[in-house]
């Protein structure tokens, strides 16, 4: 079987969030299947232009129509033998060449309008013909329309099938109406599949003229079917439920590897829980809080905006750290809630240690470093960093909903069996309330070593993910 897996961004050529990591590690283990053949196709962007280490060579380019235009596209690709993946580029200088970012552009509908045409039209000159194109968000969701409006009856085409995975239902490549003719190219015919609450909507014609719809977790699937997730898409998803299938995701454990890990101060296995510790006491004098054994740590590695339940730790914040524990907190986001966490750090400076950065080095320490990890996520598609937390030993505090809820099973103390804390209202109490349970946890170490080894030894790979992907495609 042949899969095409377009994406706008992927390990290791580009990455500004969990599709990045998604696009790299889920096209990896189906490559590793026998009768696999994968390749994974990615805008050209600068930043991967200027590397002059990716290996990556030219192959063709041609003109391709879009609209009224004739736009150039530049065909360029690197293998990864050891994966068994070829990587394709879509090279256009004024659309991903000359940019400074990969997302945040004014014209960003304009350029993945000419991405989603162009992996179509690159199929005949690289001879590669798909049996499966499998689609990510909002920025590849017009490759359905565009193979439905002018590729399904071509030589090669004809027994092509799209995926659409949605990664996050909260952006969706919303445009204006002229878009249709003026930038898109496609005849009137089309303009309801496309249309939605007054607007051109990517991700609504994706839903509606893919073969299958995913999603990166099996509760998400069925929470977009509801308004309060949905961000608008309910009704379409809701009439298209019956190609609706949430896939959890999994992690790279190649790369998230707390015995190899190059970036802790120590690495160990879930046998070594006392160099473990090791990892805390450097991340404590790391970020200059008190280097203190028995007083538990709380990471926090997230983007600092509302829907990642940051008012529930602003409303409670300082009733948190009233009590015995010490929080770690790394991220840029909304200004509202940078300023609160530096306000924090200010004025509790022996509790809180703050980082207003991405910073990836720091982010792999504090996985490993910490006690505990906090996700109160008022939404959450799937979400990789509770998983990475628990391959480094590091127990996750989250809310019930999305991917957080398939992942991380409520603890029980009579029996053992669970992977962390949770709660289910989005209460700042309430999320107290499980940071509480979680600490008095900490203070019970024969309690807590069995929870680490379980969760440490929990399979988060992309195998099963992979397997399931594997049956939808087979049955597509």
């Amino acid at each position: 079987m042949k899969i095409l897996f377009a994406a706008s961004e992927a390990v290791p050529y580009v990455k500004t969030g969990g599709l990045g990591d998604v696009a790299y590690a889920l096209p990896c283990e189906l490559a590793g299947r026998n009768d696999m053949e994968v390749c994974v196709i990615l805008p050209y962007y600068k930043s991967i232009k200027d590397n002059m280490d990716a290996g990556i060579e030219y192959v063709m380019h041609f003109d391709m129509p879009l609209a009224w235009r004739n736009t150039y596209v530049g065909i360029f690709k690197a293998r990864n033998e050891e994966k068994n993946i070829t990587y394709y580029f879509i090279d256009n200088d004024y659309y991903f060449g000359n940019r400074g970012s990969i997302y945040g552009e004014y014209d960003d509908g304009e350029r993945f309008t000419f991405f989603s045409k162009a992996i179509l039209e690159c199929i005949q000159h690289i001879g590669f013909y798909p049996d499966i194109i499998h689609c990510n968000d909002w920025q590849t969701a017009l490759v359905p329309l565009y193979y439905r409006a002018f590729f399904e009856h071509h030589d090669g085409y004809q027994n092509i099938k799209t995926m659409f995975t949605i990664h996050n239902i909260e952006y969706q490549g919303k445009v204006p109406n002229e878009f249709l003719s003026e930038v898109m190219g496609v005849s009137e015919y089309w303009r309801d599949a496309v249309s939605y609450d007054g607007c051109i909507n990517f991700m609504k014609s994706a839903v509606l003229l893919a073969d299958k719809v995913t999603t990166v977790s099996e509760t998400y699937s069925h929470e977009i079917r509801h308004a309060y997730f949905a961000h608008g898409l309910e009704n379409v998803l809701r009439q298209n439920e019956y190609k609706l299938v949430g896939i959890t995701n999994g992690i790279d454990p190649e790369i998230y590897n707390p015995e190899t890990d190059k970036c802790l101060y120590t690495n160990f296995n879930s046998g070594e829980l006392k160099k473990k510790y090791e990892n805390k006491r450097y991340l404590q004098q790391k970020l200059e809080l008190p280097v203190r054994d028995d007083t538990p740590v709380i990471g926090m590695i997230t983007r600092l905006v509302s829907h990642k339940g940051l008012d529930l730790v602003k409303f409670i914040g300082e009733e948190m750290l009233s009590r015995d524990l010490q929080f770690v907190v790394v991220g840029t986001g909304d200004r509202e809630f940078e300023d609160f966490f530096n306000w924090l750090a200010y004025t509790h400076g022996d509790k809180i240690a703050v980082r207003i950065a991405f910073d990836p080095v720091l982010a792999n320490q504090i996985y490993a470093g910490a006690d505990l990890f906090l996700m109160p996520s008022k939404s959450e598609p799937c979400g990789l960093s509770q998983l990475i937390a628990m391959r480094y030993g590091t127990i996750p505090i989250v809310r019930e909903t999305g991917g957080l809820v398939d992942t991380v099973p409520a603890y029980n103390p009579e029996t053992g069996e669970g992977r962390g804390f949770t709660f289910k209202s989005y209460n700042a109490h309430d999320m107290l309330g499980a940071v509480d349970h979680a600490c008095h946890l900490y203070h019970d170490l024969p309690q807590r070593k069995k929870l680490i080894k379980n969760i440490m030894t929990y399979d988060s790979s992309w195998k099963q993910s992979a397997d399931q992907y594997l049956d939808v495609y087979y049955h597509m």
